[in-house]
């Protein structure tokens, strides 16, 4: 196996940023692979078009308002892991995209504040929701006033301080949400993993010493802010919110997890997690 650096992630996404769409498919097809993911060649069930909506579905949506080209693109590639083995991800996903607020009551987010970064005066502050966390806690959409993009930004639905609903930025754009979503979900299914409450002040400076960012925004998702460090053939999920776990750290093998203790001055060897065997 050759071993990949992480720690130049970031290098890899400005590169993928600055050249477009496809450039972003293509370093997804990349950080699949190089975690193990290989598709079936299974025929996709959802996201094949809008010829299938039923009236339930269509009394949630705005047909005027155009389907981004990069969500579209995105249901149909071939690498598409989400489509092939949505076991891995645990969301369900809004084909076509539904709108905030939901007409029918269902959606559980509303519209953005008269008051955002997103839109301008007297814009749409509708959201067009395509994907939503297992039991709707988050839903990630983009402005409906943004739907004339081919690659609009995503956003997520939280709660401030206040514990008011809004609106944050998840991801640069959709593309790019669909790496950061693979991020998130598959080194927890592929590789050797170990999870922590804390390190100890020392450990967190090693922690920041040697590995880097990954260039990625904090993922959130049922109250967690993930920040992602990577390495030498490692990741480290760094959760600033209130997630279950503080730190998770990810390996594509379990060396590289003693490697990763080692730099950290810390002993998880008998804590490292297998990968998962299940076939999901």
């Amino acid at each position: 196996m050759t071993e990949i650096d992480y720690g130049r992630f970031h290098e890899r996404l400005e590169l993928a940023r600055a050249a477009g769409t496809d450039a972003r498919w293509e370093l997804l097809r990349a950080f699949q692979e190089e975690w193990g993911y290989t598709p079936s060649g299974a025929a996709k069930a959802e996201g094949d078009g809008l010829d299938d909506v039923d009236e339930d579905d269509l009394a949630r949506t705005d047909p005027s308002l155009p389907v981004p080209a990069a969500l579209r693109t995105w249901w149909q590639l071939p690498y598409n892991s989400f489509a092939d083995r949505p076991g891995l991800y645990w969301t369900n996903p809004e084909w076509p995209p539904t709108l905030r607020p939901d007409p029918t009551g269902y959606g559980a987010s509303g519209a953005l504040p008269a008051e955002n970064p997103f839109t301008g005066p007297d814009e749409d502050l509708r959201v067009c929701v395509f994907m939503a966390e297992y039991q709707y806690c988050n839903e990630w959409g983009y402005p409906a006033a943004r739907a004339h993009l081919a690659d609009p930004p995503a956003l997520v639905s939280v709660q401030d301080e206040q514990g008011k609903d809004t609106w944050l930025r998840q991801s640069h754009s959709l593309s790019e949400f669909f790496l950061h979503l693979a991020v998130n979900r598959l080194p927890a299914h592929f590789g050797w993993t170990v999870h922590t409450d804390g390190l100890e002040p020392e450990a967190m400076t090693r922690l920041h010493t040697h590995l880097r960012p990954l260039g990625l925004p904090p993922w959130r998702e049922l109250s967690s802010e993930a920040e992602y460090f990577g390495g030498r053939d490692v990741i480290v999920q760094h959760d600033t919110g209130f997630g279950d776990w503080e730190i998770i750290a990810y390996g594509r093998t379990k060396g590289a997890l003693l490697r990763l203790a080692d730099v950290l001055g810390v002993d998880w060897s008998d804590e490292i997690e297998p990968p998962d065997e299940d076939d999901e």
